[in-house]
C-alpha cells in the first residue's frame, strides 16, 4: 500500500495520519473502522466477486466506499496497519455456532497487532457485534468494551482430542458477555489462505452469509444500525432499540446511502440457496 493509498484510506476512515504506530492510534482507527465501513454481505447477493487480493480490496472500501464481511475488512485493515509501522499477524479462527459447534477451518480471519509502546492486540473489524476497541491479547481476565465483557481464554481440546497447533501454542477462545464467539489458532497466516473459506461462505447453502443479507455499523453513539433485508434495526447507546419495517425499493436504496453511505443501483436479493457442503 503506498502512500496516497494510505493517506486516502485514512481519509475514509475520517482520521489523520499519525506519528507513530501505539496502542492510543490503533484504538481510534478500530473504532473509526466500524463507525465507517460497515460489516456487509452485499457482494454475494449482487453477483460481485470477493476477491482477497490488497488492490480489489481497496477499490472495493476505500474507492467505491463498500464494506465487506471478515476476509475483506480484517485483510484490508491488516495491511493499512502494516503500512503505518504496526507488527500484524494473521490468524485464523473457527467461529461457535449451534449447539457450541465450531465452524469451517479458515471460518473467520482476526488481527494480532503489535504496537511501539509494548503489548499484543486483538484487532476484529471484521466479525459484525463485537469489541468496539482492541483487546489485550495475552490478558486473560475481564476486559470491559462499550461491545460487552470480553474473555479471551485457553481453549480446551477440540472434538478430535486435539489442544492447539502441532509446535505447541494453545488455540484461544474469544468469549463475550459469557458466550464463546470463535477460536483462535496461533500459526500465523496469509491472506491468500482465506480464499477457500470465503468460497465456502459465499457459495454453500450451510453459509449463513448466503441464506441473508445484513449491512450493519457502530453508530456514533455507541450503538449499532442494521439493515437486514428491509428490516431495519436502529439500536441507540443506552440499549433503546427500533424496528422498522421498509416499504418501497426507494426507502431501502436510501438506507444503504444514507446510514451506510453505499451507493447501489438496484436493492440487493438473496439470490437462492447456493451449493450444499
Amino acid at each position: 500500500m503506498n502512500s496516497a493509498e494510505v493517506d486516502a484510506y485514512l481519509g475514509r476512515l475520517g482520521v489523520e495520519r499519525p506519528a507513530w504506530p501505539t496502542v492510543d492510534v490503533l484504538r481510534e482507527l478500530h473504532l473509526r473502522h466500524l463507525q465507517s465501513v460497515p460489516f456487509e454481505n452485499l457482494s454475494i447477493h449482487l453477483g460481485e466477486e470477493i476477491v482477497l487480493e490488497e488492490k480489489r480490496l481497496l477499490d472495493k472500501v476505500v474507492g467505491v466506499r463498500r464494506g465487506g464481511f471478515c476476509y475483506e475488512l480484517n485483510g484490508i485493515f491488516g495491511a493499512l496497519l502494516t503500512a503505518l509501522g504496526y507488527d500484524v499477524t494473521l490468524l485464523a479462527a473457527r467461529v461457535y455456532g449451534d449447539e457450541g459447534l465450531l465452524g469451517i477451518p479458515y471460518d473467520h480471519l482476526a488481527l494480532k497487532v503489535r504496537t511501539v509502546d509494548g503489548g499484543e492486540w486483538l484487532a476484529d473489524v471484521g466479525f459484525g457485534a463485537h469489541s468496539h476497541y482492541p483487546l489485550a491479547f495475552e490478558a486473560r481476565a475481564e476486559q470491559r468494551d462499550p461491545g460487552g465483557v470480553f474473555r479471551i481464554v485457553e481453549a480446551g481440546p477440540d472434538a478430535a482430542g486435539v489442544r492447539g497447533d502441532a509446535a505447541g501454542a494453545p488455540d484461544l477462545d474469544v468469549v463475550r458477555n459469557g458466550s464463546p464467539q470463535y477460536r483462535l489458532e496461533m500459526r500465523p497466516r496469509v491472506l491468500g489462505d482465506f480464499v477457500a473459506g470465503a468460497w465456502w461462505h459465499s457459495t454453500s447453502a450451510a453459509s449463513h452469509f448466503v441464506r441473508s443479507l445484513v449491512c450493519s455499523r457502530v453508530t456514533e453513539d455507541g450503538g449499532r444500525v442494521t439493515l437486514s433485508g428491509r428490516a431495519l434495526t436502529v439500536t441507540a447507546g443506552d440499549g433503546a432499540r427500533e424496528v422498522r419495517e421498509l416499504g418501497s425499493d426507494a426507502e431501502v436504496l436510501a438506507a444503504y446511502r444514507e446510514r451506510f453511505g453505499i451507493e447501489l443501483a438496484a436493492v440487493p436479493v438473496v439470490r437462492g440457496a447456493g451449493r450444499e457442503g
